[in-house]
C-alpha cells in the first residue's frame, strides 16, 4: 500500500513537471513578500491566478474599534499580514491584496499540540493562546505555495490551493494531543458585531461543513465551507463566546463536547487527533458562496485525492502559464523580480466567484447561474480602471470580457440601479468616488474585447450615470458640478464624473446613438466648472456658484478632494489632456507647473493625518503612493516635452519599487500600483482608458514578448538600454517610425516588433 502511494506521488510529480516544461519557470522571479510595511500589505500565501481561495498567514488580530474609537493600527492589517510581526495567529482562506480598506479573513485554521487553547493570545504573550512565534528563516513563499515552521510545537505548515479549495499539510511531532483550531470569530477589520451568525456540522469523522455570515464592508456576506481531514477525528468540541439568553431545548445537550452541531455568533471549534511518528495531517477546505453542497462539489471536482505535491505543482503550472504571457529580460536582476512580482499581483484579483457548476450568489442575494461567462468579484474600480483592466485587455482579453459581463450581471441584480462602484462577495460597499465600471466597459467595447450586447451595456452605463441618489450625482446633473456645501469631496467627484461621462459617450458613438453621445460629451466638459482661473487650481465650488473662500491647494483634507489635493487632482482630466494644458495657460506654463509638482516639497502637516499617503510614496508634491496621479508623469507628452516624461517615469520605476518587503510605495490596491510598473517598464501607459492611445515613456526592460491572447505576439526590443540612457531617440513599430510619443492599441494588438532606440 505504501509503495503504491509512493508511486502515485512520484508519477503525479513527473506529470506536473512535464506540464511545467512548456513554460520557463517564471515563479522563480516572484517575491510574494514585496509589499508595504505601513499600509495594507499584500499577502504572501497560497492561491492560484484569480482564485477564490487565497490562503495565507494572519499575523495579528487587530480590532477595528478600540476604547470607543477607530484603531489606526488596524489599517496596517488590511491583508492580515505584516512582514515584521513575530507571531502567526493562523491561516485564513480569504484576503484582499493590498487594499486600503478591508474585510474577509474567513475560516482561520491553526494547528497546535498539547494543552487545548481556544483563545488566540497576544503578540507579546503567544504562550497564552493558540498563536505561535516563528523564525523568519523558516518562512518560504512562492506563487501557489507557502511554508513556515511554528515554534510552539515545532509544527511545519505547508499551504497550497486550487481555485476554490485550500490544501493544508501539517507535520506534527508524534503526539496524542494534536488539535486543529477552527476560529469562526477571527476576521480582518473585526469588531464586536461583525459576525451575524456562524454554523458548523460534523457530518462524520472526517467531514465538517458550515458557513459564516458577516456584516462588515460587505454588509450582507455569507460564505459556506466543506472541510475534510485526512484521518478520522478522535474528539471535537467548541466554545461559544456570545451571550445568548434563549437556548430553546438545546439545553438538553452538552453542546461543547462531541456534539455534531454548533451554532452562534462567536464560535471557536477544535478537532483532536492522535499523530503517529512521521505522520502528516492534511486538511482540504473548500469555499462556496452558494451552499455547503456547492462547497462539497468544488472540493470533489478540484481535489478528489490527497496528493499535496500534485496540487502544489498544478498551482505552480497555472502561475507559470499566466506569468508567461509577458516574457521580459532586464539589465538588473532585481528589476526582473519586481516586474514578475507586479504581474503576480495583477493576476490575484478580481477573483472567480462561482462554483464549479456555474452557480453564484448575486447582488440580490439570490442564486444565479452564469450563462456564457465566468462570474468574478472584488472590483476595486476606483483604482483598477486606470491600468489593471487596460492590461487585461492586452493580455487577458477573455477574462476581462467575463469581468465586464460580471459587472453587467451586477447591474441587472441591482435595485438602485447601478453598475458596481467597489464591490465584493455579492455586495456593493460604495467605496470611493466615480462610477468607473463605465470606464472598464468603454475600454473593453472600444478595443473590441467585449463579446456581448453593447446596447444593453450602454443602457446600464446611462442609467448608472443618471442615478440621482448616488454621491452628489443629482447636484452634478442639475448644476454641472457637485457643490461642496452639499456633498463632500466635490471636486474629485466632478472631475471623475466628467471623465466617466466621456467614456459613456465613446460607447454611444460606437453604437451610433448620437443623442446619447451629444448629451454625455456635453457632460464630459463639466471639469471646467470647478477650475478657478484666479488661483489656477481646481477648487471647491458652492451651490450658489461661488468658490469656497477657505482653500489650501496643498492640503489633503476638507478641500474638496479625496485622497489627494489640488495639485494632484488638478491634473485629472484624462479625457482632454490637450484642453487641460490650455486651461492652465498653455504648454510652457503647464510644463512649469509639472516641474514644480515634482520639485516642491510637501510638508508633513499636509499628510500626517492621511492613512493613504505616506512620505515613502511622494516625490516633491507628486504622490505616486496613491492612484489619482498615476497618469501625471505622462502629461509632459502633451506639452512637447516627452523627454521629461521619460525622465520622470524611469525615476519612479527606480525609486518607488524595489525587491524588498517594503518595495511598494503605497497600497497595491488589487494590482493597480503594480500594473503602473508593468506598463511603464514596457514603455507605454494608458493615460485615458476608453481611448485607443497609449502614451510612450522610457522602457526599463531590455526586451519583452507579450502574448496578446489572439494568437499574436508583440516583441519589444530596447536598443542601447542602460541605467543612464533614459531618453528615447526613436520608436519603430513594424518597420515604421512613430511620429509622436503615442501608440495605438489597435496597432499593438496586431503584434510584430516594437523597437525603442535609447540615447
Amino acid at each position: 500500500m505504501k509503495k503504491s502511494l509512493l508511486f502515485l506521488c512520484v508519477l503525479s510529480t513527473v506529470i506536473a513537471w512535464a506540464q511545467d516544461i512548456q513554460y520557463e519557470d517564471f515563479t522563480q522571479f516572484v517575491n510574494p513578500f514585496i509589499g508595504t510595511k505601513k499600509m495594507g500589505h499584500t499577502f504572501p500565501g497560497a492561491c492560484v491566478p484569480f482564485g477564490m481561495v487565497q490562503l495565507s498567514p494572519d499575523t495579528d488580530t487587530i480590532g477595528y474599534w478600540e476604547d470607543g474609537h477607530y484603531n489606526n493600527k488596524v489599517y496596517e492589517y488590511c491583508a492580515g499580514y505584516q512582514y515584521d510581526d513575530p507571531t502567526i495567529v493562523g491561516f485564513s482562506h480569504t484576503h484582499f491584496s493590498g487594499t486600503g480598506h478591508s474585510d474577509l479573513g474567513d475560516f482561520l485554521i491553526m494547528p497546535i499540540i498539547g494543552e487545548l487553547q481556544l483563545n488566540p493570545g497576544t503578540a507579546d504573550h503567544p504562550e497564552n493562546g493558540y498563536r505561535s512565534s516563528y523564525r523568519k528563516k523558516t518562512e518560504t513563499a512562492e506563487p501557489g505555495y507557502y511554508r513556515v515552521k511554528l515554534d510552539e510545537g515545532a509544527i511545519s505548515c505547508e499551504l497550497t490551493a486550487t481555485e476554490r479549495v485550500g490544501f493544508h499539510q501539517y507535520h506534527f511531532p508524534e503526539t496524542d494531543e494534536a488539535h486543529i483550531i477552527l476560529d469562526l470569530i477571527h476576521g480582518i477589520y473585526n469588531y464586536e458585531e461583525k459576525n451575524v451568525w456562524t454554523f458548523i456540522r460534523v457530518e462524520n469523522d472526517t467531514l465538517v461543513t458550515g458557513y459564516r455570515q458577516t456584516s462588515g464592508w460587505a454588509r450582507t456576506r455569507t460564505v459556506y465551507f466543506a472541510m475534510v481531514f485526512s484521518k478520522p477525528v478522535k474528539s471535537y468540541g467548541h466554545k461559544k463566546y456570545d451571550e445568548s439568553v434563549y437556548r430553546g431545548f438545546y439545553r438538553k445537550f452538552d453542546e461543547e463536547e462531541n456534539f455534531p452541531e454548533m451554532a452562534g455568533r462567536k464560535i471557536r471549534a477544535h478537532f483532536d487527533f492522535k499523530i503517529e511518528e512521521h505522520e502528516s495531517l492534511q486538511v482540504k477546505f473548500a469555499l462556496s458562496a452558494v451552499s455547503t453542497e456547492g462547497a462539497l462539489k468544488n472540493l470533489q471536482a478540484e481535489i478528489p485525492h490527497w496528493n499535496f505535491i500534485k496540487i502544489r505543482q498544478e498551482a505552480k503550472y497555472k502561475w507559470n502559464k499566466e506569468l508567461s504571457k509577458i516574457n521580459v529580460e532586464t539589465i538588473i536582476p532585481d528589476d526582473k523580480v519586481v516586474f514578475y512580482t507586479a504581474l503576480y499581483h495583477a493576476f490575484i484579483s478580481p477573483i472567480i466567484y462561482e462554483d464549479v457548476d456555474g452557480k453564484y450568489r448575486g447582488l440580490d442575494q439570490n442564486i444565479h447561474s452564469s450563462d456564457g461567462f465566468t462570474n468574478y468579484t472584488i472590483f476595486s474600480l476606483w483604482d483598477t480602471y486606470r491600468a489593471l483592466h487596460p492590461l487585461f485587455n492586452l493580455v487577458q482579453p477573455q477574462r476581462n470580457n467575463d469581468m465586464v459581463h460580471s459587472m453587467l450581471a451586477h447591474f441587472d441584480q441591482s435595485v438602485h440601479p447601478m453598475l458596481p462602484v467597489w464591490s465584493h462577495y455579492s455586495n456593493e460597499n460604495w467605496c470611493m468616488t466615480g462610477y468607473h465600471s463605465v470606464s472598464v466597459i468603454s475600454d473593453a467595447i472600444n478595443k473590441g474585447i467585449f463579446a456581448g450586447d453593447s446596447e444593453s451595456a450602454l443602457d446600464a452605463c446611462v442609467k448608472t450615470a443618471k442615478y440621482r441618489l448616488f454621491d452628489g450625482l443629482g447636484y452634478y446633473m442639475d448644476l454641472g458640478y457637485v457643490p461642496e456645501d452639499k456633498n463632500g469631496s466635490s471636486v474629485s467627484k466632478t472631475l471623475e464624473y466628467a471623465y466617466d461621462d466621456w467614456c459613456i459617450a465613446q460607447i454611444a458613438k460606437k453604437a451610433g446613438r448620437d443623442d446619447i453621445y451629444d448629451r454625455f460629451m456635453e457632460r464630459s466638459e463639466n471639469y471646467k466648472n470647478v477650475f478657478d482661473p484666479e488661483t489656477g487650481f481646481m477648487r471647491p465650488k458652492l451651490s450658489d456658484g461661488t468658490f469656497r473662500k477657505e482653500f489650501d491647494p496643498l492640503d489633503t483634507h476638507g478641500q474638496g478632494f479625496i485622497e489627494g489635493n489640488a495639485w494632484n487632482y488638478g491634473m485629472y482630466v484624462p479625457q482632454y489632456p490637450g484642453a487641460l494644458v490650455e486651461l492652465y495657460g498653455g504648454k510652457k506654463k503647464f510644463t512649469e507647473m509639472l516641474d514644480r509638482l515634482f520639485t516642491l516639497q510637501l510638508e508633513d502637516k499636509h499628510i500626517e493625518a492621511n492613512e493613504d499617503i505616506t512620505r515613502d510614496g511622494i516625490i516633491g508634491l507628486y504622490v505616486h503612493g496613491n492612484e489619482p496621479g498615476h497618469h501625471i508623469p505622462y502629461l509632459y507628452n502633451y506639452t512637447g516635452h516627452p523627454e521629461k516624461t521619460q525622465e520622470r517615469v524611469r525615476m519612479i520605476c527606480n525609486t518607488m519599487y524595489a525587491n524588498a518587503p517594503d518595495g511598494l510605495c503605497g497600497n497595491d490596491d488589487c494590482g493597480q500600483m503594480s500594473v503602473w510598473y508593468i506598463f511603464s517598464a514596457l514603455g507605454f501607459y494608458p493615460v485615458c482608458p476608453g481611448s485607443d492611445l497609449y502614451a510612450l515613456g522610457s522602457p526599463l526592460v531590455k526586451s519583452a514578448e507579450i502574448d496578446l491572447g489572439n494568437g499574436k505576439t508583440l516583441h519589444i526590443k530596447v536598443e542601447n538600454q542602460s541605467a543612464e540612457n533614459v531618453h528615447v531617440k526613436a520608436v519603430i513599430l513594424n518597420g515604421k517610425k512613430l511620429e509622436g510619443p503615442f501608440v495605438g492599441f489597435g496597432d499593438l494588438r496586431e503584434g510584430g516588433e516594437m523597437v525603442f532606440r535609447m540615447k
